[in-house]
């Protein structure tokens, strides 16, 4: 392609043979032309804008011609040193576009300016020593890329090569045309202006002074793409702030990826939803994030700088899609936690009941009949305080939402449980006065569960069974019991999270826990030894 290029260059355009050799360059151009694939179809106005570019020089030929066409080609060659990855392959590139600039600067602008001495003086180096630099090409080696991806061309140095070659032509053109000077000093002038021009464009891209340049502005302007990207972030923040549902949130996110320019329809498919908005179009792009599967149609063919702007928009939608459907389940979760804890507590007044009638249907097994008087006496003061705790036991599975709390003098609440616990081999101990209001239903729950553990531990090892109130500086009811103290890696968590059990679901002191807690007491295990194992329920604290 070069070497018909300095032909056509050398000998003119006026002769048909001439027109010939400017017809193979270009043949050859369309051969090594690095924007169309040659396995890519072309369409019709690529076909058009050939057939153009071709008659226009062929026809049309001059020199001016020549220049902004050499101009173009010192672009292109640019674009693919900047974007080529083998220094083999630079070197190849370089020589062609070390050429392509002599060539305009020694031959086709002396011809545009009429310089006859520069052209004489140059004439024996372009005629014998320039065809030199295209067939050095020839002892280069190209690699080709393994991994058989296409050759890139950097359309920003493309462009820019290209408009500091056309500004060198137009510069000295300009100078030549309102000054008297030589050649070769317009030359320097325009090359040197050129030279300042780019270091002071570099340090307005960059300054590294504290303060933004030219180049953050451009990267903000550019990943907008028409829309600046704090506003459109700004209003998938608000939709998903206003819409809780994962769904109705999707609807309105796609709704508002419609209003880019750029787009002109949405389809979208998730696990709860699935639908499109706008039209469909022959340039679309599809993404998938976990379970968010996206379809944009764009207006207009989708450029890599694009595609990268649509899969950050993408990926961010999805975020806030899993976000959303992250909360639906903590959502859930929570919703079913009390579902559990209500369940969990009911569960245990019931076990308590249980266990309350299964001691008293002991009781009068176990009675003689001489003993009638004392049952029957037993059954008075038990069932009407099981009736009791029954019918609120079956309030509260039928609306555990409206429980009512019942309050009671803490000292009439102790005279109740010792009641209740008559027949069991438990040791009642007050210490002071205790005036204060408790919930009956919490502190029932709590030390129901605490008494009961320590009987059960009694039923495999010798333990002895203490309840005691205590009143003063710190009210509660304190448990204790004689037996082997327990592990402390269950001792250590104890109250947050249900622990292994022998008897049950483990999960007992820790509903007590948060029973106590709910409430605003404290339940402790203020002391774990063998012989000495305390709980201590903090009514005050």
């Amino acid at each position: 392609m070069l070497l018909s290029l300095h032909g056509v260059l050398m000998w003119g355009f006026d002769d048909p043979m001439q027109k010939g050799l400017l017809l193979s360059h270009y043949g050859f151009f369309l051969i090594w032309q690095p924007i169309w694939r040659n396995e890519q179809k072309l369409s019709i106005p690529s076909v058009a804008l050939f057939l153009c570019i071709g008659i226009l020089l062929v026809f049309y030929v001059n020199w001016w011609l020549m220049a902004f066409w050499l101009c173009g080609l010192f672009g292109l060659l640019g674009g693919r040193v900047f974007s080529s990855q083998e220094k083999s392959s630079r070197i190849g590139y370089l020589l062609a576009g070390s050429y392509l600039l002599s060539m305009l600067l020694l031959w086709v602008v002396p011809r545009l300016l009429n310089a006859s001495a520069e052209l004489a003086a140059a004439e024996f180096v372009i005629q014998y020593f320039m065809p030199l630099v295209p067939l050095a090409i020839l002892f280069t080696r190209a690699e080709i890329d393994e991994r058989g991806n296409p050759p890139v061309l950097d359309l920003f140095y493309t462009l820019l090569l290209l408009f500091l070659a056309v500004i060198l032509v137009l510069g000295s053109f300009a100078i030549e045309a309102t000054s008297e000077a030589h050649y070769a000093e317009v030359i320097l002038k325009v090359l040197f202006g050129l030279a300042l021009t780019l270091v002071g464009m570099s340090w307005l891209w960059n300054p590294r002074a504290g303060r933004a340049g030219i180049g953050q502005l451009m990267s903000r302007y550019l990943s907008s793409v028409g829309l600046p990207f704090e506003e459109w972030i700004q209003n998938i923040a608000e939709i998903a702030e206003r819409e809780p549902n994962p769904k109705d949130y999707t609807v309105a996110a796609m709704n508002e990826l419609a209003k880019l320019p750029w787009v002109s329809g949405v389809t979208w498919d998730t696990y709860d939803s699935r639908g499109e908005t706008g039209a469909r179009g022959k340039h679309e792009a599809t993404l998938s994030f976990n379970e968010f599967h996206l379809t944009i149609y764009a207006r207009s063919p989708l450029t890599p700088a694009l595609m990268l702007h649509i899969k950050l928009l993408a990926r961010i939608l999805g975020e806030f899609y899993e976000a959303k459907r992250r909360e639906e389940t903590l959502r859930q979760n929570v919703y079913m936690q009390a579902v559990y804890e209500t369940g969990a507590r009911l569960t245990h007044d019931i076990k308590n009941l249980l266990q309350s009638l299964g001691a008293l249907c002991a009781a009068a097994e176990q009675t003689s009949d001489t003993d009638n008087e004392r049952l029957l006496a037993l059954l008075r003061r038990q069932l009407p305080i099981l009736n009791q705790r029954m019918a609120s036991t079956l309030v509260k599975l039928e609306a555990p939402s409206s429980e009512k709390k019942h309050f009671l003098k803490l000292s009439n609440w102790w005279s109740t449980l010792k009641i209740r616990y008559a027949h069991a081999e438990i040791k009642f101990s007050a210490h002071g006065i205790a005036n204060m209001q408790v919930d009956t239903e919490v502190v029932d729950s709590v030390v129901d569960n605490l008494i009961q553990n320590a009987l059960e531990k009694g039923k495999t090892e010798p333990a002895l069974v203490e309840a005691s109130l205590i009143s003063g500086e710190k009210t509660g009811i304190e448990i204790r019991d004689t037996g082997k103290a327990m592990p402390e890696a269950i001792a250590a968590v104890l109250f947050k999270k249900n622990v292994p059990s022998e008897n049950g679901l483990g999960i007992g002191l820790y509903q007590a826990g948060r029973q106590a807690a709910q409430a605003g007491y404290s339940l402790e295990l203020v002391e774990n030894q063998d012989g000495s194992v305390r709980f201590f329920l903090n009514l005050k604290p």
